[in-house]
């Protein structure tokens, strides 16, 4: 079962932190062999979604997460970024709920916004089936082809 949970920075534990940071850590650096400034000044700006499995009533696992920058720090529109679920829930759907609960929260802290990504470009196809429309690229960003990505809302 996964618990999610959505904080401003400021509302993390220095644990969730830890967590937080050491999963991008493996996910974008080591996973996909990438150096990069991975923590930055956004991460301050941002609201963060966690998904943790607490089937393990002793511990949890922090297997899914998100940040999205508030509006007008990265772009105009509120920016989802660092998308990411650990190697061993890939392909059980972890993602798509991931990416549903944010844009749940998304749609009720900013209501008609639209939101933009800067997308890794193999995943296109994942975000337009949440309604993310390609609106620039492919560029190159830290080595990997990216596309920016829009989603109108109603």
């Amino acid at each position: 079962m996964i618990e999610w949970q959505w904080k401003q920075f400021k509302q993390l534990t220095v644990d969730e932190l830890h967590e937080i940071l050491s999963v991008r850590q493996q996910v974008f650096a080591v996973e996909q062999n990438c150096v990069y400034q991975d923590v930055d000044q956004l991460d301050k700006f941002s609201w963060h979604l966690t998904g943790w499995n607490i089937e393990n009533s002793a511990s949890r696992q922090l297997v899914a997460y998100l940040r999205v920058v508030y509006p007008t720090y990265k772009y105009d529109e509120p920016s989802i970024g660092r998308v990411l679920t650990i190697s061993n829930v890939r392909g059980t759907g972890t993602g798509r709920k991931l990416m549903k609960t944010a844009l749940t929260h998304i749609e009720q802290e900013y209501p008609g916004q639209a939101i933009r990504i800067s997308a890794q470009q193999y995943l296109q196809e994942f975000y337009t089936d949440f309604g993310f429309e390609k609106i620039l690229g492919p560029y190159d960003e830290d080595g990997i082809p990216h596309i920016e990505m829009l989603k109108q809302q109603n």
